[in-house]
């Protein structure tokens, strides 16, 4: 059966990686909090950390929205469930999408899927009539594409956001910002340091709402999104609750927090409960039958995770009971032996999986990658697919490869080529993928069955 939803929405892209987008995104929450109303944000494409950030200014889990890992379906199916409640929803991600040829997996293809009202933001600094040329240039590249409106970043000043306004007709030119080096969020590797109140201070926060509110026209940028036409969706099923007998321990800390909020409503859907515990701070490994480590910076952390003794023999022990643990990037690199770090320091780890996780200073693997099963695991019998994203810094070395270690064949989207992965020790299963399960959601089923299987 299909229904109607209203959803008051709006979507910010850019032109370009660094134009401001994370910025402005998070001082426009800001001041439409300041107006009384409960904002959601979702974040185009694969990345963990910008996610973070809106998660932090909304007090709500921003959810991923990308077209190749989820497919339409699920990329609607998760707009409208994580907007319930709110009264407006804020999309942000970069225009472009992976390919040059194909919109696919693009923040382009999520304003036509979601039919959001799109604002644009350029780089404006040193621009007058040329900030005219690009916008028209979007603005006609694809008219499928529900554009309505421009703002300028890295302005002058508010004569040069006139001579702009003024170079743009007939574009709509909802307003911009001026550079400020002095509240700028810092950045890692390739985008934001994660999260933090030492990062989003409340001196930031209240200067981006007061500039946004100074430089922009509010009212027009509501108007806009309560324009979003309804959505048309298919009625969900009400599905029989299913009895919470499967607990499974979530690692979540500074050092581990990158996972993709779909997983974990997978998992809560088959009847799984989440125990979170932190590898950093706990000494003991909670009451569970499974364990999941996600990704996140523990090369930052690698001395207190390697001082953790009695956690890491927790882990141990449980690994030695045979129930399953899987791990992804980050979660990789801590079962592993040990951890060498940029400066050549290393520090012992959990050692469940055979291999030295080297740091190095420049990236060593990004983008999008489809997984095919060799052989059974705790994701499944063999023959399985489901997509994933990679982002890390890191290789693991393993100076005497056994043919048994490997579960995975890995194809890069853009690639033929495949390459070993899926490391298996036993019930242990650890990869550098970041899986997104929406790709496949017969994973976390077999997950949970396999924690099921093995409870103690």
């Amino acid at each position: 059966m299909i229904q109607e939803i209203k959803i008051p929405r709006i979507l910010i892209s850019g032109t370009g990686s660094g134009t401001g987008k994370t910025t402005l995104t998070i001082a426009l929450t800001k001041s439409l909090q300041a107006k009384g109303l409960k904002v959601s944000v979702f974040k185009c494409g694969p990345d963990y950390l910008d996610p973070g950030y809106h998660s932090f200014v909304t007090g709500k889990t921003c959810q991923n929205l990308d077209g190749w890992l989820m497919g339409k379906e699920s990329v609607l199916s998760s707009f409208v469930s994580a907007s319930q409640g709110s009264d407006i929803a804020i999309i942000e991600g970069l225009f472009d999408g992976h390919s040059p040829n194909s919109e696919a997996g693009s923040t382009a293809e999520i304003a036509k899927w979601l039919e959001a009202p799109t604002l644009i933001l350029i780089d404006a600094s040193g621009m007058a009539a040329t900030f005219s040329a690009i916008a028209s240039g979007i603005k006609n590249y694809d008219l499928q594409v529900p554009i309505q409106g421009f703002i300028a970043n890295f302005i002058g000043s508010k004569n040069h956001l006139s001579i702009i306004e003024a170079a743009s007709i007939p574009l709509t030119i909802l307003g911009g910002f001026p550079k400020s080096n002095d509240y700028s969020f810092p950045e890692r590797h390739l985008g934001l340091r994660t999260a933090g109140p030492d990062i989003l201070t409340e001196e930031k926060l209240s200067y981006w709402r007061n500039l946004s509110e100074e430089w922009l026209d509010l009212n027009k940028i509501l108007k806009i999104a309560n324009s979003a036409p309804p959505l048309l969706v298919e009625k969900p099923i009400e599905a029989q609750a299913k009895q919470k007998d499967c607990k499974i321990g979530v690692a979540y800390d500074e050092a581990f927090h990158f996972y993709y909020e779909e997983n974990f409503k997978k998992l809560k859907e088959e009847g799984a409960e989440l125990v979170f515990f932190s590898p950093l701070k706990d000494t003991k490994l909670p009451e569970v039958d499974g364990l999941y480590f996600g990704g996140g910076y523990p090369e930052l952390f690698a001395d207190p995770l390697s001082k953790n003794k009695y956690l890491i023999q927790e882990i141990r022990n449980f690994a030695n009971s045979e129930r399953p643990i899987y791990a992804e990037c980050g979660g990789l690199m801590y079962l592993s032996s040990e951890i060498q770090t940029v400066e050549e320091k290393n520090f012992p780890m959990v050692g469940l999986i055979p291999g030295k996780a080297v740091m190095g200073p420049k990236l060593k693997s990004l983008g999008y990658v489809e997984v095919h099963t060799e052989k059974r695991t705790i994701l499944g019998e063999a023959g399985i697919r489901f997509r994933g994203h990679q982002f890390r810094y890191s290789d693991l070395i393993i100076e005497n490869e056994d043919e048994s270690l490997f579960s995975y064949h890995i194809r890069k989207r853009k690639s033929e080529q495949t390459i070993r992965e899926g490391y298996t020790v036993s019930n242990v299963l650890a990869s550098y993928v970041h899986a997104h399960w929406a790709s496949n959601p017969e994973i976390p089923k077999n997950f949970i069955a396999s924690c099921r299987r093995f409870k103690v």
